[in-house]
C-alpha cells in the first residue's frame, strides 16, 4: 500500500510551545459511547493513517482509534470540491470521529478536527509517515491497542518539537512490537532465563529473545549493554544507537515477512536513520 503525502492545513494553531518536550495536550473529549445495535460509534479519538479513493466522490480512509484500533471508513462525498471533510481528514491531526456499520469497511459519520498538537514539517513529516506505514502494516485491524495509540501521540508531538528523530523511531518501533505481543524481553536470554550482561555478546531471536552469540550466527551481534539500554529506553550511548538501529531493522523486517517500507528507504536516504 502506497502512502500518500496530503497538504496539512496551512493555519493550523500551534498550542504547544516552548524548547522542552511536554507530555503531548489532552485534545478535548467527547464521550465515546460503545457501539449501538447499528454498529454507531460517536465521539472516538482517532488519526487518519492512509486515505484512497473510493468511487467518483468518496474516500477510503485507514483510522487509527484509540478504543477500537485500526479500522477502515468509507468518508462518502469528501472528495467533492465543498465537502466540510476535505479540510479534516488530514494525517498527523487528532480528530474525533464517527461511524457506523458493523463490517470491515464502515462508514463515516462525522469527523471534527479538535486541535492541540503542532503540524509536522520537513524531516518530521516523513518520520510520521514512517510510523503511518509500520501501523498500516503491522497493526491487525479491529485489534484495540490504547497504549499503542498514546505512544503514537507522543512521538508526533516529539517529532513535532524536533526531539532527535533517530530516538524517537525508535522508542515507537520498540512500543508497537511490545504492544502488538511481538517483541521479547530484552534482558533475559531466552532458555536459561539468565539476566543479559552488559559485556556480553548476543543475539536476538525474533521469535524468543536473545541468546549468547555464536560463531555461525548471521543474524546482528549486538552487546549486552545495548539491549539494557534499549529496555530502559536510555539511548544517550552511540553505540546503543548504531545497534539498535541495526537490532530494530532486523526485527521488523521479521515481523513484516519480505513486505517492503516505502518510507524507510527514503528516510535511510535521508538521513540514515
Amino acid at each position: 500500500m502506497s502512502i500518500t503525502t496530503p497538504a496539512l492545513p496551512a493555519s493550523a494553531p500551534a498550542t504547544v510551545q516552548g524548547a522542552a518536550v511536554p507530555s503531548p495536550p489532552a485534545p478535548r473529549r467527547i464521550a465515546s459511547r460503545p457501539p449501538g445495535r447499528d454498529g454507531r460509534v460517536t465521539g472516538q479519538p482517532a488519526f487518519v493513517l492512509h486515505s484512497y479513493p473510493h468511487k467518483e466522490t468518496s474516500l477510503i480512509i485507514d483510522v487509527l482509534t484509540r478504543d477500537f484500533g485500526r479500522i477502515a471508513l468509507v468518508a462518502k462525498g469528501a472528495k467533492r470540491p465543498h465537502s466540510q471533510l476535505r479540510g479534516v481528514l488530514q494525517t498527523f491531526q487528532p480528530l474525533q470521529a464517527g461511524w457506523t456499520g458493523k463490517s470491515e469497511l464502515r462508514i463515516l459519520t462525522g469527523a471534527e478536527w479538535v486541535g492541540g498538537m503542532l503540524p509536522l514539517e520537513k524531516t518530521a513529516l516523513l518520520c510520521g509517515f514512517y510510523l503511518n506505514e509500520l501501523l498500516v502494516k503491522l497493526l491487525a485491524r479491529d485489534d484495540p491497542h490504547p497504549v499503542l495509540f498514546d505512544h503514537y501521540v507522543a512521538t508526533l508531538n516529539q517529532l513535532a518539537h524536533n526531539e532527535p528523530a533517530p530516538i524517537v523511531l525508535r522508542k515507537f518501533e520498540r512500543a508497537l512490537l511490545k504492544e502488538t505481543g511481538v517483541a521479547a524481553d530484552l534482558v533475559r536470554c531466552t532458555g536459561t532465563r539468565q539476566p543479559v550482561q552488559a559485556g556480553q555478546i548476543y543475539v536476538v531471536d525474533p521469535e524468543r529473545g536473545p541468546r549468547p552469540a555464536q560463531a555461525g550466527d548471521a543474524w546482528p551481534r549486538i552487546t549486552g549493554k545495548t539491549l539494557l539500554d534499549m529496555e530502559c529506553e536510555d539511548y544517550t550511548d552511540a553505540a546503543t544507537q548504531a545497534q539498535s538501529k541495526t537490532l530494530m531493522r532486523f526485527l521488523l523486517a521479521h515481523q513484516l515477512g519480505g513486505a517492503t517500507l516505502n518510507t524507510r528507504q527514503m528516510l535511510i536516504d535521508l538521513m540514515q536513520l
